[in-house]
């Protein structure tokens, strides 16, 4: 197939730096439909990164970034005082349409002012929301996918009612479109599921989304609270970038606890030693599964452009599979299916959205 969509990557925005971003770009450009991959950075360093991996040149290109913001630095400051930083450029590559997505593993304080100061908000998007997964009980779409979609994830701390209402149909329209599911569950979380619980903003949010549910405009399936996350119970969890981030950090301090407890508890018995080998294989099939670097990235919504956020911290492995999900946001047109939506509910009758 030709390559019809280009990826404009941040290569130098990572824990881990070129050496990761390059080697999982290198070992995008071999497979099948790749895109053209636009690495952005200092040219001399991804020149010598790329001789160490195999890889297909005709699929990638290396544009000059003289400057980066590191992970540490303050995101304001930081962009202040190195324009030419390799997420800026690569932003301008795609707000100019000299590429369809932006990818970035860097500070995200950083990626999403890059964003906003290259890209237009969408109409009827006051501000935008940073996607997180979390793996559920529940399955979703063609693929059985095990990830729900928290949004938003910590951009907008304290959203308001129309932020909620935009949050839940830009990422209805995202998961149907990356999962393959049809009619997504939106849920809006909150302190329980009757519809008075909650803040002034969630009350006003959830009588709009049960209007736009009703008219078949959204499946919004109400209310929902912090134990419904990981099972599943819903396919996008609305809620402020506050209570959205401190539920994530929770889940997965969670997980990482009953690991630990698991290893001392086999620690202390020979019995349970041998119970938790007989384990070994379900949970190592269980951890391939929910594993985020196999999601790769994650959506900043809200713009007119496309952005995927990979993990700081992302391997080789996960780069490249935030590489994938970046070319089938643009192959799928997710974009053309936010705006439908939001143009949508905010129709006369409609009432979802503000004017």
């Amino acid at each position: 197939m030709p390559r019809t969509t280009r990826i404009a990557l941040d290569a130098m925005g990572s824990d881990l730096g070129p050496a990761a971003t390059v080697a999982g770009a290198a070992a995008v450009s071999l497979g099948a439909s790749t895109p053209t991959l636009v690495l952005v950075g200092d040219e001399p360093t991804l020149r010598r990164e790329l001789t160490r991996h195999r890889h297909d040149p005709s699929a990638i290109e290396v544009v000059h970034a003289s400057e980066f913001c590191a992970m540490a630095d303050s995101p304001k400051e930081s962009l202040a005082k190195t324009p030419d930083a390799s997420i800026l450029v690569a932003a301008r590559l795609v707000a100019k349409g000299e590429a369809d997505v932006l990818v970035s593993a860097g500070n995200t304080g950083a990626v999403t002012l890059a964003c906003a100061r290259s890209f237009e908000r969408l109409p009827g998007v006051a501000r935008a929301a940073l996607g997180a997964v979390h793996p559920s009980e529940r399955r979703r779409g063609e693929k059985e996918d095990p990830f729900s979609l928290i949004l938003d994830a910590g951009l907008t701390l304290d959203a308001s009612a129309d932020d909620l209402v935009a949050f839940a149909i830009m990422g209805s329209a995202y998961s149907r479109m990356i999962s393959r599911n049809p009619r997504p569950r939106v849920g809006l979380l909150s302190v329980g599921s009757e519809p008075k619980k909650g803040p002034p903003a969630i009350v006003e949010a959830h009588a709009r989304l049960a209007a736009l549910a009703a008219h078949g405009d959204l499946e919004f399936i109400g209310n929902v609270e912090g134990m419904d996350v990981p099972r599943g119970t819903a396919d996008v969890v609305v809620a402020s970038g506050f209570v959205g981030n401190v539920v994530l950090k929770m889940l997965e301090g969670m997980s990482d606890t009953a690991m630990r407890l698991a290893r001392a508890t086999a620690a202390r018995s020979l019995r349970y030693k041998l119970a938790l080998a007989l384990l070994a294989p379900a949970l190592a099939r269980m951890r391939e599964v929910t594993d985020w670097q196999e999601y790769g990235g994650v959506p900043i919504l809200g713009f007119d452009r496309l952005c995927i956020k990979a993990h700081g911290r992302s391997t080789p492995r996960a780069i490249a599979n935030a590489l994938k999900v970046a070319s089938i946001s643009a192959r799928r047109d997710i974009l053309g299916a936010i705006r439908a939506g939001l143009a949508a509910t905010s129709a006369p009758g409609a009432a979802a959205l503000p004017p």
